[in-house]
C-alpha cells in the first residue's frame, strides 16, 4: 500500500494552507470549479479514436495563446474525437507520465466554458494514470508530443459519467470540449539537469549527483544539525525561478538527521508530487523560493520550520527533527 506524501498531510499550524475562494482557483467563467478529475467511468472500455466532427479555434489558434473555440455543431461523436492541431517535436507522452499543460474545457451544445488555465497563466501538472485523471484525457494525449496542441471532445462514457458535474453545470449527457497545450512530460525516473555544485561544506550532508532517475544518496556528517535553514544547490538548473507562490513538480527524499533514516521518498513510491509552496512546512516554501527549475537542492529543515514536536502520526519522524531532503525541482506551475 503506497503511503501518502507527507509534504501534503501536515499538521495545522506548520502549513499555510491556501485560502479558500482564492483568485487563481481553477474557475470557469461563470465562477464554477472542474478539472478534469477522474470519476466513475474509469472502468468504461477503451474508445475509438476518430477524427471528428470537433468545432473550430476561432481565436487564439497558436500554441500557448488562450483560445476561444466555436460551440459544437450538430451531433457529437459517441467516440473520442482528437486533432492534433499543432504538431510538437519534443518528448513522447506515455500513460502514467506528469504532463504540464495549459487547458480550455467546455460543453460541446452551448460553448460555455467551465475551466480554463490560461487565465491565472500558469500550467498545471496532471497525471495521465487511470483514477487520478478521466479516461478521455489519458487516451486523447498519450503519444503525443510535447509541443503540441489538441483539440478533442470526450463523451459521457470517457468524462463525467452519468453523474456529470452539477456545480460547472455539466448535464449527464453532455459532451465535452478541450483544448490541451502539452507543455513537458515527466514520469518517475525523470530526474534533475544542470550544472554540479560543489559540496565543501564538511558540517552538512552529501548528495547524491546521479541523474538515472535513482533515489541520490544522502549522507549525514558526523556533526551537530544546523540551527538555521539551509538549502543549497546541488546540481544548479537553468530554468524558471520558482516563487513563493508558485505550485512544483518534485522528486524528492527525506531523511532524519539523528538517525538517518529515510521517512518518505516519491522514489519509494514510484511517483511524482506535486504541490503549492503555499501548502507545505516553511522549510519547504522558504528552502525552495528562488531556486531554479531544473535544479537538485539539498534542504536541512530545524524542528521549528518542520515539523517540531507534532510529527505526522505513523510517520516515524521523531519529536524534534531535524530535517534532510534532496529535492529535485522538475516544473514550476
Amino acid at each position: 500500500m503506497r503511503r501518502r506524501s507527507l509534504l501534503i498531510a501536515v499538521p495545522a499550524g506548520l502549513v499555510t494552507l491556501a485560502a479558500c475562494g482564492d483568485d487563481e482557483s481553477d474557475t470557469s467563467e461563470s465562477g464554477a470549479s472542474a478539472t478534469p478529475s477522474a470519476s466513475a467511468t474509469s472502468a468504461a472500455p477503451p474508445p475509438k479514436i476518430v477524427d471528428g466532427p470537433l468545432p473550430a479555434i476561432t481565436a487564439g489558434a497558436k500554441f500557448g495563446q488562450k483560445p476561444t473555440v466555436a460551440k459544437g455543431g450538430g451531433e457529437p461523436s459517441k467516440q473520442l474525437a482528437v486533432k492534433t492541431v499543432v504538431a510538437g517535436g519534443g518528448k513522447t507522452v506515455a500513460e502514467n507520465d506528469y504532463v504540464v499543460v495549459n487547458y480550455l474545457g467546455q460543453i460541446w451544445n452551448t460553448g460555455k466554458v467551465f475551466t480554463t488555465s490560461y487565465e491565472r497563466k500558469k500550467p498545471e501538472a496532471v497525471q495521465l494514470a487511470q483514477g487520478a485523471i478521466f479516461d478521455g484525457w489519458r487516451y486523447a494525449l498519450t503519444g503525443k508530443k510535447t509541443g503540441s496542441r489538441v483539440l478533442f471532445s470526450v463523451p459521457p462514457t470517457w468524462g463525467y459519467g452519468t453523474q456529470g458535474n452539477e456545480q460547472a453545470g455539466i448535464k449527464d449527457d453532455d459532451t465535452l470540449v478541450f483544448v490541451v497545450d502539452v507543455q513537458d512530460t515527466f514520469n518517475a525516473k525523470s530526474s534533475a539537469k544542470g550544472t554540479q555544485v560543489a559540496q565543501d561544506a564538511t558540517d552538512l550532508p552529501k548528495v547524491g549527483t546521479g541523474t538515472d532517475g535513482k533515489a541520490p544518496s544522502i549522507e549525514i556528517p558526523k556533526a551537530d544539525a544546523p540551527k538555521k535553514l539551509v538549502a543549497n544547490y546541488v546540481i544548479e538548473g537553468g530554468g524558471a525561478t520558482v516563487a513563493a507562490d508558485d505550485s512544483v513538480l518534485v522528486q524528492y527524499k527525506g531523511v532524519q538527521w539523528g538517525n538517518g533514516k529515510e521517512f518518505d521518498s516519491t522514489y519509494g513510491r514510484g511517483q511524482l508530487t506535486s504541490f503549492s509552496l503555499e501548502q507545505v512546512v516553511k522549510g519547504w516554501s522558504q528552502g525552495l523560493t528562488g531556486k531554479k527549475v531544473g535544479s537538485r537542492v539539498l534542504i536541512v529543515i530545524p524542528p521549528e520550520l518542520g515539523y517540531g514536536d507534532n510529527p505526522p502520526q505513523g510517520s516515524g519522524i521523531e519529536k524534534g527533527a531535524t530535517l534532510v531532503f534532496t529535492v529535485d525541482i522538475l516544473a514550476k506551475m
